[in-house]
């Protein structure tokens, strides 16, 4: 049953997205990365707090988990599943869905884990490679002007949207998109509120300027 199938995968996907990297790497340097820096266990806390080399690691970690969601368990795993061809779209944005999921409540850190960013980029990575070197793009654009890596990752979930929506016909494939930049923005919540309120964390800030997210 193709139902049950969806179900295997988007289960295979979500432990897959939950697997937390940066939490894992910190710990094995004796550090609980939730209790430093920003204390989010995602990349750009993880480079603040771990280092750059560290930092990278995790974000290409974190990246990895979304784009093998896709091609190992929305296609690969689909096919063992005997997944009909007209269903491997939906397989393949199940399983994209599953791995953000996984990683933004991770049920090993009590469903708290990260924003999401890195996983996404991992998911489109396999589904729209295009519109990824365009989020880049003005991710790296946007950080270095402002040095704020939150509004780098806003405006790059915001440039995605726009460019599936460009570049990809298919309305569940545009549905999905807009749905995951909504969840990523709305995990910058407090991100927001510290932009408004002028106590956000630049990115090169020194250890002891850093404040910890509530």
């Amino acid at each position: 049953m193709p139902f049950l199938s969806f179900a295997i995968i988007a289960a295979a996907a979500y432990l897959l997205g939950s697997l937390p990297t940066g939490f894992l790497v910190a710990k094995a340097k004796g550090i609980d990365i939730r209790s430093v820096g920003s204390g989010n266990i995602g990349a750009t806390n993880a480079i603040r707090v771990l280092g750059l080399r560290a930092g990278i690691f995790v974000l290409l970690m974190d990246a990895l988990k979304g784009y093998l969601a896709v091609v190992w368990l929305g296609s690969g795993l689909a096919h063992l599943l005997h997944v009909p061809l007209a269903g491997l779209q939906a397989a393949q944005l199940i399983a994209g869905i599953g791995a953000v999921l996984g990683h933004n409540f991770t049920p090993w850190l009590r469903f708290k884990g990260g924003k999401g960013i890195a996983t996404t980029a991992g998911v489109y990575l396999a589904l729209a490679p295009l519109a990824v070197g365009i989020a880049l793009l003005t991710w790296v654009l946007v950080t270095v002007t402002t040095r704020y890596v939150s509004v780098g990752s806003i405006v790059a979930a915001l440039a995605l949207a726009v460019a599936v929506w460009l570049t990809k016909t298919d309305p569940a494939l545009r549905g999905v998109t807009l749905a995951l930049v909504a969840m990523a923005i709305y995990k910058h919540k407090s991100n927001i509120q510290r932009l408004f309120a002028g106590t956000e964390n630049r990115f090169g800030a020194k250890k002891k300027e850093l404040t910890k997210e509530p």
